[in-house]
């Protein structure tokens, strides 16, 4: 009788003859010398020192594509079924770096740099000029401190969502309905909660939220009438939005944790909060981040 391995043939490491692996390792190391001369010569081309290159970055798109191709393929050809596994976390990978690094050093390189998209002159170094024209602008200490204020609004968010996980996760009456409830604004456009809150509920004549200040005891109720006021409604709405993703987040998080750790915490005496500090919240840590 015939065995399921018998059909299934797993490539490992050391089934991979040498003629694979050096054409694996050719195709991956020459797709990368390829994207690595194309950017070497837009580079150069753009800063005036070479007269060879690229009149668009074109080029060294497709060359960044050719050796992100032949990187996958290559580690299929040098590592068999193990490659096969990179392959699931490799696109993403090259995804960041696509998205997020090269964008990044692009933007480290303008800024040192003086690039007037009206001038034939073209992107031109300037050193630190930015740099001291960014620190003498009030704009920027502004932007900044209200990037200090959203940053602290996140922590906030992110103690809120924990606490709303952590009561979804319990045994409460019609827990069901308070999870489809608070999960409702998550499903809203940002648009549409920000015309829905800004511009209908927040109105200063006939909003409900403003009627509703009015009989606290605010007699004018801007909420966009002062910088600081403004800011902090801006705050709320964005709490509003992203709260319940990071609790539908943290939620799967609580659920994937075993209950027998708790169940022994408690008989060996824990009390709530050191269950929570001692199992909880380490174990959450990793979906935190």
């Amino acid at each position: 009788m015939t065995s399921e391995t018998e059909f299934l043939h797993v490539v490992t490491a050391d089934d991979i003859s040498a003629r694979r692996i050096a054409f694996g390792r050719a195709i991956m190391w020459g797709s990368a010398a390829v994207f690595a001369l194309t950017v070497l010569a837009q580079v150069l081309q753009q800063n005036g020192l070479a007269q060879f290159g690229f009149q668009t970055w074109r080029p060294t798109l497709y060359a960044y594509l050719l050796w992100a191709s032949c990187l996958c393929w290559a580690q299929v050809l040098l590592h068999g079924e193990r490659g096969k596994r990179v392959l699931f976390v490799l696109p993403a990978v090259l995804f960041v770096v696509s998205m997020v690094v090269f964008p990044l050093i692009f933007a480290l390189g303008i800024a040192f740099s003086s690039w007037n998209l009206s001038s034939p002159d073209g992107r031109q170094f300037n050193g630190l000029d930015n740099l001291r024209q960014m620190w003498a602008d009030p704009f920027y200490w502004n932007a900044l401190r209200n990037m200090v204020w959203y940053t602290l609004a996140i922590a906030v968010e992110y103690a809120i969502a924990f606490g709303l996980a952590l009561l979804l996760n319990a045994q409460i009456y019609a827990r069901k309905f308070f999870r489809v409830a608070f999960l409702m604004p998550l499903m809203l456009s940002p648009v549409a909660v920000s015309w829905m809150i800004g511009k209908s509920m927040m109105e200063i004549r006939f909003g409900p939220i403003a009627r509703l200040a009015r009989e606290l005891g605010w007699s004018s109720p801007s909420f966009f009438g002062s910088p600081e006021i403004a800011r902090a409604t801006i705050m709320i709405m964005d709490a509003w939005t992203f709260i319940p993703f990071m609790m539908i987040m943290i939620l799967a998080g609580l659920q994937a944790i075993p209950r027998e750790l708790h169940e022994a915490a408690e008989v060996d005496g824990g009390s709530a909060w050191r269950r929570f500090w001692e199992i909880t919240f380490p174990l959450m840590l990793p979906v935190s981040i």
